[in-house]
């Protein structure tokens, strides 16, 4: 099993809606770290690492539109090398 990270932007009605909580919620069950945060053009960034299977499952289910509250209208990704380890998975402000 080999370990990978990525960030990724979620675009849509994703802020204000419960997304981060959602998103932090999720990746915990799948055993992932990194983080969710708001971003100023109303986008949530999103860094995940773990298993490749399940940073696939926590992209999956932000391409599916995260919580119902939520609206995703696109998902971009890309391979993340983090600069520090991440601990858990937090919502940062």
């Amino acid at each position: 099993m080999s370990k990978v990270c990525i960030i990724a932007w979620v675009y849509g009605r994703v802020q204000g809606v419960g997304f981060r909580y959602t998103t932090q919620h999720e990746a915990q069950r799948l055993g992932l770290t990194g983080y969710a945060k708001n971003m100023d053009d109303g986008s949530v960034e999103v860094v995940a690492c773990g298993e490749s299977e399940r940073v696939e499952q926590l992209m999956k289910w932000l391409k599916a539109g995260g919580p119902r509250s939520a609206r995703v209208d696109r998902v971009l990704s890309e391979p993340h090398r983090p600069g520090d380890e991440l601990k858990g998975f937090s919502i940062r402000y």
